[in-house]
């Protein structure tokens, strides 16, 4: 094990076992392993649990032994795995470990959430979702420093657990995250907008440049790399996530196209731009001076907490502590 730099707030928080050993996973387990947590993850890449092991960290390939290790030792199991593969992960915890709280990573909520209650393990799972992440991916790109300062989402679904609730949301703080309760179909309908459209969007802004040639490209400088900056990620994890959150993303991209059009006709019929621009300059001070606030006085498994948490999660209210 590395040696922690700090020590969990949770005395009685339990071992982390990540599957999944990719950007974000990878990242879980440096950031829990430093705040303190015991920790091991696996990966069924071999080359990615011995870069693993290379850098200090307890990992394996096999899945069957590192889940009966997380269920002899009640650890919280951290699904890490793209969204395709999610199904067979699950299948593999309800065979070895179906005793061990759950909670997952995948930047979908609702489809994660269905999947756990077909394999029977709905009362074990409270679903996470950090907002943070790069376009590379794999072991050697992870950083315990990644959800540093980032809102991470723990599922407030009605039928969510207070004490696994608990441990998930207690994860994030270890990984110096703060925690934003959501409901699952609202957290899908709102990354929709800010995470898998704008991953659509800058594919299209990659295309439309590259269409222009050597000397479209030779120019392009801030503006296009910023807009592109996400058409780096691996192509198969972009589709896993849109296709994954298909309807939400539907209706946003489908706004999207109405302004665009919008846009063109006015540029058209009255060479101006001005309804759009103006807009997305609002919009953007919107997003600038967000101003969010502490949730304090919800504790999990009182009367009415799961609504009080979401409610204060949509009106921009984090938890930073338990």
């Amino acid at each position: 094990m590395c040696q922690p730099d700090r020590v969990s707030n949770s005395t009685s928080a339990p071992p982390v076992c990540v599957v999944g050993l990719g950007l974000i996973g990878g990242s879980v387990l440096r950031a829990a392993d430093r705040a303190g947590r015991r920790t091991w993850g696996h990966d069924r890449s071999a080359a990615s649990v011995d870069a693993a092991r290379a850098d200090g960290f307890d990992a394996d390939a096999d899945l069957a032994a590192v889940l009966q290790r997380a269920s002899s030792e009640s650890a919280l199991i951290v699904i890490a795995v793209p969204a395709p593969a999610v199904t067979a992960t699950l299948t593999a915890i309800a065979l070895h470990a179906p005793n061990c709280s759950i909670t997952d990573v995948v930047s979908v909520k609702a489809e994660i959430a269905a999947a756990v209650a077909r394999q029977g393990l709905a009362d074990r799972y409270v679903g996470g979702h950090p907002m943070a992440g790069k376009s590379a991916s794999g072991w050697g790109v992870g950083s315990a420093d990644l959800f540093r300062g980032a809102a991470w989402v723990v599922g407030t679904d009605d039928s969510a657990d207070p004490g696994i609730w608990r441990q998930v949301a207690q994860l994030a703080f270890d990984c110096g995250s703060v925690v934003v309760p959501a409901e699952s179909a609202e957290h899908d309908r709102a990354v929709a907008r800010i995470s898998h459209l704008p991953h659509l969007l800058a594919e299209t802004l990659a295309v439309a440049g590259a269409n222009g040639g050597p000397l479209a490209l030779g120019l392009a400088a801030g503006s296009f790399r910023d807009g592109t900056r996400v058409a780096g990620s691996a192509p198969s994890l972009v589709q896993a996530m849109c296709e994954g959150n298909r309807d939400a993303l539907l209706v946003a991209l489908d706004e999207a196209l109405e302004m665009l059009q919008d846009a063109r006709t006015e540029l058209s019929d009255r060479s101006s731009t001005a309804t759009l621009v103006n807009a997305g300059h609002q919009a953007r001070a919107l997003y600038d001076n967000q101003e969010t606030w502490e949730i304090t006085g919800i504790t999990p498994g009182q009367d009415g907490w799961i609504d009080d948490m979401r409610d204060a999660g949509r009106r921009g209210g984090r938890l930073h502590h338990l």
